[in-house]
């Protein structure tokens, strides 16, 4: 593991210095304000403007009517950049509650508000339909309308197999809408110098949004700079092209004027993404000793109309444990809803809940402790392909974590355990991640006295971005860390992938450590005979594969001023991009491009990466109020080399937290007779708070694998959540007896 060094951006954040867009100057500014949409489908009969021109202070208010002209953009799930094909202002149809109608611009942010809440609209409406069971939505598979979705896994003959077995299990979960929330809203500024357009807006991905933006526009992407050093929150939500900042810029552009935009926290709800919803079947048959003969997950999940998104979590519950006879289906349910999008963990969060949950059942029908079913089931090659992992440490995990969490002591019994009025449960579940990776540069600069400034188009969501890369230049060249500046979020630096899918570490690292080789090269050229040049290179650079704590661990110390004087210089910079094994061949372009070419998982060509863990909770259900607390959630998690063992252990604790939520509290309640998010607030929209989470512990496990990157590392960002929800289920039905297969559980499911 690498050193627990304190934050690179600690002392920024709590004293202010980090600025976020909405902090960004801009030179006389005008205010944008949103009206949106009060019906889910139909059409704009007319709008009734003068009294909201007549607010003092108002410069344009844009409609479908006199709206810049746009052009489209595909959807990012699909190869291209938007988070949704629908396009506001393009006409009078209305494709979901909440859709962008019209956009007020004052000299004021209250005057554009004022005016906003004047803007009257008579509009003809439908009936639309929201949800799963909704009269008029429309079902198809998956495959065949979402390119990122290629396959329904399956292997062997799982009808056959599944009536022949000894134990059979079928049962359906359900998962509700979430929204992503960030601390930050979804501010977009934009100002023009001449042709050039700079952006200030969050975003997980700034070469997705300059490419994106500028395809919207028509203009060369050269022109356009995106720039934000510090994202407050993303979770998937910032990671594609929304529709607001296209017409913001295309405003700006005709005003001849900065402008601003600071949407309301329930617009959020609607001009960004969600998690969408989701409805599962799994049949599982199994021998008397537990081990499985057949596996069937069936998927659904609630898109828009215009857009066949979907996560197919399939591609990793079919591929968990060992079972020779799978077959899986996803099918996509359109209804007049905003287009869902990636949130943390985007396929494993709902599907690994019915999975994780229905093992604990069949764990219960073979009358076996749960930790023994799965160990009897672990895998160490892929069941759908044959291919290996390149390291598996599930059971590991759950060793660790069942010893610190005291489950040893459990009693299988339901309701066996009880303190006063509180009847109390232990559950588990496994978590994973696939191992993903993506093409990324960066540029290196390195002074004589040590100091260096790394930059790279990166994204700090919070998670320590600028700490582990600030650590690898460090580590690399050899300098002490406090000498070392990292520069990111910014277009205008070295492309880096989307900061999703876990993959920013392995990636950008990978990239700064084959630049800080590169200058380590250079430097030992200068000081080395010309015959051992070839030889020491090898040793000391990482031409040959070697772990990344080779620098650390092995290679010869370089001294640093000494190489300067004999290079005659006193300052090294190197460019360079990295591309992992097995991407595409069109890697570079695309990065350059800001499109996304992550590789990994069970996509490799000869192996399948996962970062994998173990967690389990304690729940107490009050036998009176039907209260469910839990007091205490124990996570043992291995993704090869932590890079930082501080921020891997902030996230994963932050990941438990959140599975917890997404099992007891977060939903997206919807109005399903007019399609309409109800609790489009942070009052009403549910998120635990200290007094939730007592007790939360994170175990690190030492896990070396030199077989996925030149560093070793597996992401784990979005480990942490995974299968929280299935173990907080499963404990609920140990302290009752009453099993709970639809998210969230609230009180009222509790029946004693």
């Amino acid at each position: 593991m690498g050193q627990p060094v304190p934050r690179y951006d600690a002392a920024a954040k709590v004293t202010g210095r980090a600025t976020y867009a909405s902090d960004m100057p801009l030179d006389n500014p005008a205010y944008a304000f949103l009206v949106t949409s009060a019906i889910a489908k139909g059409r704009i009969d007319r709008f009734e403007l003068d009294d909201a021109k007549r607010v003092r202070g108002v410069i344009e208010i844009v409609t479908h009517e006199n709206a810049p002209k746009l052009k489209d953009s595909k959807l990012f799930s699909n190869g291209g950049y938007a988070g949704t094909t629908i396009q506001p202002l393009k006409s009078a149809e209305i494709a979901h509650d909440g859709q962008i109608i019209a956009v007020v611009v004052a000299e004021s942010y209250e005057a554009a508000r004022e005016a906003a809440n004047r803007v009257k609209v008579s509009y003809s409406a439908a009936a639309p339909s929201a949800t799963f069971d909704s009269p008029g939505t429309t079902t198809a598979a998956a495959k065949g309308q979402n390119s990122q979705f290629k396959e329904d896994p399956k292997v062997g003959d799982f009808a056959k197999a599944f009536d022949a077995a000894e134990v059979k299990l079928t049962a359906s979960y359900a998962t509700p809408t979430q929204h992503h929330n960030p601390l930050e809203l979804f501010t977009t500024s934009c100002a023009w110098t001449g042709d050039n357009l700079v952006i200030y807006e969050g975003s997980q991905y700034v070469h997705g949004l300059k490419n994106g933006v500028a395809e919207q526009l028509g203009i060369d992407a050269d022109k356009v700079r995106v720039v934000n050093p510090y994202v407050g929150g993303g979770f998937g939500s910032r990671g594609s092209m929304t529709p607001r900042t296209a017409i913001i810029a295309a405003m700006a552009r005709r005003l001849n004027r900065p402008i601003k935009l600071v949407p309301t926290r329930d617009q959020g709800f609607t001009i960004t993404t969600h998690r969408a919803e989701t409805r599962h079947e799994i049949k599982l048959g199994a021998s008397r000793d537990g081990r499985l003969v057949a596996l069937r997950h069936e998927g659904a999940e609630v898109s828009s109309r215009p857009d066949a998104y979907c996560v197919g979590g399939t591609k990793t519950t079919t591929r968990l444990y060992v079972c020779p006879n799978v077959d899986s289906l996803v099918s996509i349910v359109r209804a007049d809803r905003n287009t869902p999008g990636f949130m943390r963990s985007p396929p494993e969060v709902p599907y690994l809940f019915a999975l994780e949950s229905a093992l604990d059942e069949l764990a219960v029908e073979l009358n076996m402790d749960p930790v023994e079913l799965r160990r009897i089931n672990d895998a160490t090659r892929d069941p759908i392909d044959g291919k290996p992992y390149t390291s598996r440490s599930l059971m590991a995990c759950f060793d660790e974590a069942a010893k610190a969490f005291g489950w040893s002591q459990r009693s299988p019994q339901p309701k066996s355990i009880s303190d006063g009025d509180w009847l109390i449960g232990y559950g588990c579940a496994a978590t994973c991640y696939p191992t993903l990776m993506g093409p990324s540069a960066a540029r290196v600069r390195l002074q004589r006295d040590g100091r260096t400034r790394v930059e790279i188009a990166g994204h700090e969501i919070g998670t320590g971005a600028y700490t582990v890369i600030a650590e690898t230049a460090a580590e690399r060249l050899g300098v002490p860390l406090e000498k070392v500046a990292v520069f990111m979020g910014d277009s205008d630096l070295p492309p880096a992938p989307v900061a999703g899918g876990s993959n920013s570490t392995a990636s950008t690292c990978s990239a700064v450590m084959m630049v800080c080789d590169q200058i380590r090269q250079r430097l030992f050229k200068a000081l080395m005979p010309s015959d051992t040049l070839a030889d020491k290179a090898k040793e000391t650079v990482g031409i040959s594969p070697a772990p990344s704590t080779q620098a650390a661990k092995g290679d010869r110390s370089l001294d640093i001023e000494k190489a300067f004087d004999a290079l005659g210089v006193g300052v090294v910079e190197e460019y360079g991009e990295w591309k992992p094994e097995g991407a595409p061949l069109d890697s570079f372009r695309a990065m350059h491009n800001g499109q996304v070419r992550l590789v990994g998982g069970h996509q490799m060509k000869d192996q399948i990466a996962y970062a994998f863990g173990a967690e389990f909770v304690e729940v107490r259900v009050n036998r009176f109020t039907r209260e469910i607390r839990c007091p205490r959630l124990v996570g043992a998690f291995a993704a090869g080399r932590i890079m930082n063992p501080r921020t891997a252990r902030s996230q994963l604790m932050g990941g438990l937290i959140w599975g917890m939520s997404s099992a007891l509290l977060e939903a997206t309640e919807i109005d399903e007779r007019n399609a309409r998010y109800v609790n489009d607030n942070l009052a009403d929209y549910l998120v635990p708070v200290n007094a939730d989470v007592p007790g939360v512990e994170v175990i690190l496990l030492s896990e070396e694998d030199d077989r996925i990157n030149p560093l070793g590392v597996k992401g784990l960002g979005e480990l942490g959540n995974v299968g929280t929800n299935a173990a907080i289920c499963n404990a609920i039905y140990h302290a009752t007896g009453q099993r709970i297969r639809k998210l969230p559980v609230r009180l009222e499911d509790i029946e004693l």
